[in-house]
């Protein structure tokens, strides 16, 4: 059996969940609404105070669709009541960022500046001039829209400059050296 399939989903207080025909999940909390339609071979059921995902036999296809599921109801409960958020590190001489209201100006070195707008229930802040944050409540648009930003000018791996996670590391390069 799935051991993160099987966990139950704790529903906390201010959170509602509801199941409607064809494994359509909404889930309401104080930070907002998200509403997905799951794999339809699943069986969810509300019990109590938490959610409860099982599959109806044990093929492959649906032992994956069961954790799968399982992550994807958690991950709404986590974005309605906390939100989720990743960082980004401007790194480079000149290379910067701007906001203007919903506009995120980028200048990375090239000839014109970068203009990216925030998609719709997607925030980015601004630490400094080259920390970037991006907020939201669904997971997945969140970590598209940074990953996204980062494609504007990946970190090279000579000198490090570029657009990277504040988790990432990046694996460093030695120059070549001069000819004797």
């Amino acid at each position: 059996m799935s051991r993160i399939g099987r966990m139950p989903i704790a529903i906390p207080a201010g959170v509602t969940v509801d199941i409607a025909e064809n494994n359509k999940v909404t889930v309401k909390g104080p930070k907002g609404t998200l509403e997905r339609v799951l794999p339809a071979e699943m069986e969810i059921k509300l019990d109590g105070a938490q959610v409860l995902v099982s599959r109806p036999n044990d093929l492959k296809k649906m032992k994956s669709l069961h954790g799968l599921t399982r992550t994807l109801i958690h991950n709404m409960v986590v974005g309605v009541t906390d939100g989720f958020e990743k960082k980004l590190e401007v790194n480079g001489v000149g290379y910067r960022a701007a906001k203007a209201g919903k506009v995120l100006t980028l200048s990375l070195g090239y000839s014109h500046p970068v203009e990216m707008t925030d998609p719709e229930g997607i925030e980015t802040v601004l630490e400094g001039q080259n920390i970037i944050i991006v907020k939201g409540i669904d997971k997945e648009k969140v970590g598209q829209f940074a990953a996204e930003i980062r494609d504007k000018r990946r970190p090279e791996p000579y000198k490090g400059k570029g657009i990277k996670y504040a988790d990432e590391t990046i694996r460093r390069k030695v120059g070549k050296t001069g000819k004797k």
